[in-house]
């Protein structure tokens, strides 16, 4: 995949993909009758995962699937970021180059769009219902972000266990994020969030705290802990962060 597909386009290519693996595997294409070929389009059965992974019952399940359809229905511009984000999966993780897998597989995928489903109900001051989506997500996945950070499009939460994105958080897009890392503000200055730039790596294990900006292209190394900006194109690492391969003045990144 080298080019953004429409959400149609898209969601044609994940039935193909299903179709194929009931041919593979009739076992499998059991599974994913109810999954992907049940469903008439990609909201669909994008809220069917959201319900199954947060929902502790029948019930659970099915009222957290329908607030989701109802959510991608009253704003389009989360389907497409859904879209968009699996996409950037398949071209980015070396892991895999189907949409199926990390759709079905991946949690960081199905928690990130939970997210956006939680920022969505923040945004309409159903903030309660908003924090118990985050709270399921925290407990039954592993990835917790509160529903009023922004985050952009093109985002790959990677691995995702223990990732922990704090209130008023900014991401932008084309983010990849590791495992165990967590981005938040300090205690002494609640007022101020970090704020992510485009295109930034977070390695596993990484730490953002406080009132830092992460430049465009950065990357944050593994274990390291961020107290202070990081200008773009530049990778910081160790305890605290030091700056290293900077690009050299006047070079765009």
């Amino acid at each position: 995949m080298n080019a953004t597909h429409s959400v149609d386009q898209l969601w044609r290519m994940i039935r193909r993909e299903a179709e194929s693996a009931v041919a593979r595997d009739p076992v499998f294409g059991a599974a994913l009758s109810s999954a992907i070929l049940d469903h008439p389009d990609f909201a669909h059965a994008l809220a069917c995962q959201i319900g199954e992974r947060l929902g502790k019952s029948l019930a659970d399940r099915r009222q957290f699937a329908q607030l989701a359809v109802d959510a991608f229905g009253r704003a389009l511009d989360l389907i497409d970021a859904a879209s968009r984000d699996l996409q950037s999966i398949a071209v980015h993780d070396p892991a895999t180059t189907a949409l199926l897998p990390p759709l079905l597989n991946f949690k960081g995928y199905v928690a990130l769009q939970a997210w956006r489903v939680s920022n969505f109900l923040w945004r309409q001051r159903r903030n309660d219902l908003a924090l118990l989506l985050q709270s399921l997500s925290s407990d039954q996945l592993q990835v917790s972000i509160h529903p009023s950070a922004s985050i952009g499009t093109s985002v790959f939460l990677d691995h995702a266990t223990g990732i922990i994105i704090g209130a008023f958080a900014v991401i932008g897009d084309e983010v990849t994020i590791l495992q165990n890392v967590t981005i938040g503000r300090k205690p002494s200055d609640p007022d101020h969030a970090p704020r992510i730039g485009r295109g930034v790596l977070l390695s596993a294990g990484a730490t953002i705290i406080g009132d830092v900006s992460i430049g465009d292209v950065a990357k944050i190394g593994a274990g390291a802990i961020v107290e202070h900006d990081v200008p773009g194109g530049c990778t910081a690492v160790g305890v605290p962060a030091q700056l290293t391969n900077c690009p050299e003045p006047g070079v765009s990144v």
